[in-house]
Parts: structure tokens; sequence; C-alpha cells
């Protein structure tokens, strides 16, 4: 009987793959690493192909894990990060990297390289900007064009296929030339609720003239779950699939994780504005729906259908946060690997120091965790960290102390972003946390009680396995919408109130984190002048 699905994920670092059922139970699952290269401070290079031959062998082991048959598989959909894929003519790799070797064809979501280009686009002041918060980040695709264009031109001529990570993979599994809406509609500055969807005078005054024809963007997008096509012979061979499979348009990874978290409120459109999606890992990546357009500075969106249909999404985020982690155990002298038993040996001591110490553990220490930039709210690309607090003490503990106080000021990040989104219509009181930061107590702890919100931790084992699974199944047909699909998948999560007491005490350190907003910009004004 064909009645399961795969979806695979693409995360920054591996390619994971799951076989699900029509509810939602996840019968297997594996992970395949993926490669980076990084030729220069804010450069980061993938290789499609890699990606592509990771995400197959994920598939092949899924699929053996859960003891299922190919012939059962009847629909499949991919998400991804937000990444860039250029091809030539015949489809063949170019290279987007400094060092010319073909094989890094992709630019990466977290890639920095074309911050003064998104600085271009934001200084036009056109109307596009009013649907990603006020402001270009370079973390999207035209920014990333520009400067290919600018700087490898050579490249720029050679390239005939542009493709968001997600759009890729479907065409590598289709052959469909398709986009999704998800991806154009949140990176590529293309309006779904509007009849053309592309602004073409936007890309001429940023010299992109050429880019929609060049690159063979469709000029309408297409749904999350629409069917491309079956797998092709060759893509079915590689993923250990038939040719029977239908291929569902994906979309990217975060808001496959938002499906997965939020996807069983989607026959409640009216409520669903009080609950936000929180898809934790490297960085942090925050959803909120609403049944009207509700724009938000600092915030990207509002985007239509990017998610679920008819719903208008708000997307924040941090660019940093599982990374800011990871970067103070190498900075500190008592660190070293930031590996999941470092982590594990930090968090216990924290623990173990706040029985003696309460919350006045490191309390004059405070950070602002913008190490990449702040995405939201302030939507400022430039911004940089600050740790005020600091002693010569260079044992574990301090470093412990430190890791404590930076995992508040993350927590912190996430309620600044709530807070500018409840003082724009929306009423949220529940966070719906997924990805690696559920394995982090002190993390899920603080997003309760520094964030002040009743926190939901996923019922599924991967969520975005989950989101991406609902899509392949109306893909499939075996539901008649993509609604349909999210609320008879959805699986119960487990729930964690916050703590008042803590909540007063981390009241007074909130203010301290947002008065040091104000210094920080106060110290950049001075040294600008």
């Amino acid at each position: 009987m064909r009645d399961l699905v795969v979806a695979v994920d693409i995360g920054t670092g591996s390619a994971r793959a799951g076989v699900l059922d029509r509810e939602g139970k996840l019968l297997g699952r594996a992970e395949n690493p993926i490669k980076m290269n990084q030729p220069a401070a804010d450069f980061a290079e993938q290789d499609s192909e890699d990606i592509w031959n990771a995400a197959c062998t994920s598939v092949r082991t899924a699929l053996e894990r859960a003891d299922a048959a190919p012939e059962q598989i009847a629909g499949i959909s991919f998400d991804a990060t937000c990444s860039l894929v250029v091809r030539g003519r015949d489809g063949e790799q170019v290279s987007v990297s400094p060092d010319e070797e073909p094989r890094w064809d992709t630019i990466v979501w977290l890639d920095h390289r074309a911050l003064a280009e998104a600085d271009a686009c934001t200084a036009t002041g056109h109307r596009v900007l009013d649907y990603i918060g006020g402001v270009m980040s370079p973390e999207m695709q035209t920014p990333k064009l520009m400067w290919l264009k600018r700087n490898l031109p050579e490249r720029w001529n050679a390239a005939c296929h542009f493709f968001d990570l997600a759009d890729f993979l479907t065409w590598k599994a289709s052959s469909s030339l398709a986009r999704s809406q998800c991806t154009l509609t949140c990176k590529w500055t293309y309006l779904a609720h509007e009849t053309p969807g592309w602004q073409h005078d936007f890309f001429e005054t940023v010299g992109l003239a050429d880019m929609i024809e060049r690159g063979q963007l469709p000029e309408r997008a297409s749904p999350i779950g629409t069917d491309l096509g079956p797998l092709t012979s060759e893509a079915a061979n590689a993923l250990g699939l038939t040719e029977r499979c239908r291929v569902g348009a994906g979309l990217i990874d975060a808001h496959g994780g938002a499906l997965g978290v939020l996807g069983g409120f989607a026959g409640d459109v009216d409520s669903i504005d009080r609950h936000m999606a929180l898809i934790a890992g490297t960085s942090s990546c925050v959803m909120a729906f609403s049944r009207e357009a509700r724009p938000v500075p600092g915030v990207w969106g509002p985007y239509l259908g990017a998610a679920l249909p008819d719903c208008w999404l708000g997307e924040g985020g941090q660019s940093v946060s599982g990374a800011l982690l990871d970067h103070i155990i190498r900075w500190h002298a008592a660190g070293g690997e930031p590996n999941a038993q470092m982590h594990r040996r930090i968090c216990d001591r924290v623990m173990e120091l706040r029985a003696a110490e309460g919350y006045e553990l490191g309390a004059r220490l405070h950070v602002l965790p913008d190490f990449h930039g702040n995405r939201s709210p302030l939507a400022d690309p430039h911004a940089v960290g600050v740790i005020s607090g600091l002693t010569l003490d260079a044992s574990f503990d301090s470093l412990c102390r430190l890791y404590w106080r930076t995992a508040v000021a993350i927590a912190f990040g996430i309620r600044h972003i709530l807070d500018t989104l409840n003082d724009r219509g929306y009423g949220i009181d529940t966070l719906h946390v997924t990805g690696g930061h559920i394995k982090n107590p002190l993390l899920m702890e603080l997003y309760a009680d520094a964030a002040g919100c009743t926190v939901v931790e996923p019922g599924a084992e991967d969520a975005m396995l989950l989101g991406t699974g609902m899509v392949a199944a109306m893909a499939a047909g075996l539901y008649p919408s993509l609604a349909e699909a999210c609320v008879n998948m959805a699986q119960e999560g487990t729930t964690r109130k916050p703590d008042p007491i803590a909540r007063r005490r981390f009241d007074r350190d909130y203010r301290v984190f947002l008065e040091m907003h104000k210094q920080r910009q106060a110290l950049d004004a001075i040294t600008a002048d």
C-alpha cells in the first residue's frame, strides 16, 4: 500500500531524511554530514552535489531503518536552508567562490559577503522592503546575486539557473524548474499577494534587470506541496525509490519546522496568532501566523502563503544562538571543543552553581548576543556583541557563569522579538520550540522563565521532518490540502509553564539588556563622528 512519505531536511551541516506514515509517525530516520568551505571571513560555501548525495544516502538508510519498501513511498518533499545554488546552461556547477573551484556552487545562507549590496538594496527605499521588515539582509538572495555579478562577472555570465536550495533539490528530483512560494516570497522579494509577483523595477534599480531571465525563474511561484511530477528515473535510482513517487514543492527548513510544531492549528487560524514557533539550532528562527497582514519593522514579512495557505507569516530570528554558545566555549581559556559532552558538562555545573547561588549566578555579567548582527527586531546586520562584567577569572566556573548569562541573553533576544510582535497586534503567549535547543535544559528553562511564555516541546521526534512530511503527503494525494495534512499528522507536545518568581528576577535583567542596546547605539554614534 502506497501510504508512506519521505521528508528530507537539509540543515547547515547535515542532510536528514525520515520515513513517515499518514498519521505523522516517524518510522525511520538517518543523517549524513555535508561539507562547507570558508575561504575568507564572512564567506561560507557548499557543494550542491555533495548535498544531493548526502540527501540520497540519508533517504536510502532511513528506508532501511523504517523497514519500508520503495513501492510504499507515495511522495517526497525537501526543506533546506535558504542557501543560493548557481548552475550553468546544461545544469553544470558554476563556482561562487573566490578560489574558483567549480564544486563550490552554493552560497550558504549565513554567508555575509554581501553586506554592502544589502545596504544598497535598503537605500533604494523600494516598497519590496515593506515586506522584509524595512531592511535588506545579506542572508537573502538579491544581495548575494548582486555580489556575484559585481565581483565574479565571468561566473555571472556562465550562470543560467539560480535556485534556492530547496528548489534545487526538487529540480534534481523531478527536473521541474518550478520554484516554491515559500522560497521566492521569503528570500527573493517576490510578492505572492500581488500580480505580477516580481517587481521588475526593483531589480533594474539594483543592477539585476537580467536576473529573472538568466536564472530561469518563473513568473508565478508554486504553492507549498504542489505536485511537481514524479521522480525521474535517475533520481529514483539515487534515492532508492520508484518513479511513481510524487515530488512536492518544498520550503525553507525553518518553515518546515514551523509546520511541524504549529500545523495542528491550521484548522483554527483565528487563534493561531497566540502561538509562535521557535526553530532553534545554530541560529534561531521565530515564526508567527495571522489571518491578516501585520507588518512589523525589523521582522521579515508579512509573507502570504509562505508556510500555511491563506495565512500571513512574520519571521524573525537570531543569526547565531547555538553557534554563539559554541563560540563562548572556544573563546574562553577553560573551554575547548564545543561538542555535546562539553555542553552537558557545563550545563551540569551551572545547575550545581545555581543550587548554591540561585539567580544571582553571574549577576553582574550581561551579554548582548549580536555577535553576527541583529536579524530581529533591530534588523541591523552590522550590530556587534557586547559582554559587560568580565574579570581576570579564567577558571571553568567562570566559563560556566558566562555560558549561563549568554544563554539568558539568547532568551532575552527572543523576548525582544516577541514583545515587538505583540506591540503590533499579536497576542503571543505560547512558544513552540524545536531544533537542537530542546537538548539544552538551560535554554528550555529560560525560554519559559526569561521570555515569560508557556513553552511547548514537540511530541514529534523531528519537527522539521514532520512538517516536510506533511508537504509530501499533500503532494502524494494522501490529503486533499496542506491544512488537512497538517491537522491530521500533528503530534501533541509537552508543556512547561514559566516560574513567576524567576520572571520577576529576569524582568530586571531584561531592562539592563534593553539599556545595553541603547548604549551600544550611543557608542557607535560617537565613533562614527
